[in-house]
């Protein structure tokens, strides 16, 4: 399974996504709460997959994926939305985000896209 880091400005929305991926068998490497700490994260952890929370405080999920991005072209990453939020996915995907789950997480959903992501 992937070694994962988890971004997101809220503590209970880390903690329900780490639950969530722990139980598909998937190790938790690091957390950040936002975007200048998620590429700090990254580069220090080399994580195989990012799921990054678009609205954060300091740089927001599409800076920090664009940073990542940047810094290595490979990383996958999955944006963190809530319901209609459907522009700023369109542009998370365009700047490179391989995927995105919706809040509230559903199991299921998060993990599929997860996979999808790692296998890809």
């Amino acid at each position: 399974m992937g070694r994962i880091l988890i971004v997101d400005d809220t503590m209970f929305m880390r903690t329900l996504l780490k639950n969530i991926l722990f139980s598909g068998g998937h190790d938790i490497v690091g957390e950040a709460a936002d975007g200048v700490e998620a590429l700090a994260r990254y580069q220090e952890l080399k994580p195989d997959l990012v799921t990054m929370d678009i609205v954060m405080p300091k740089v927001n999920g599409i800076e920090a994926l664009k940073a990542i991005k940047a810094a290595d072209p490979s990383a996958k990453i999955i944006m963190c939305t809530a319901v209609g939020q459907e522009q700023m996915v369109k542009l998370a995907v365009k700047s490179g985000a391989k995927g995105y789950i919706v809040k509230p997480f559903q199991a299921p959903k998060v993990l599929e896209e997860v996979k999808n992501v790692l296998s890809a």
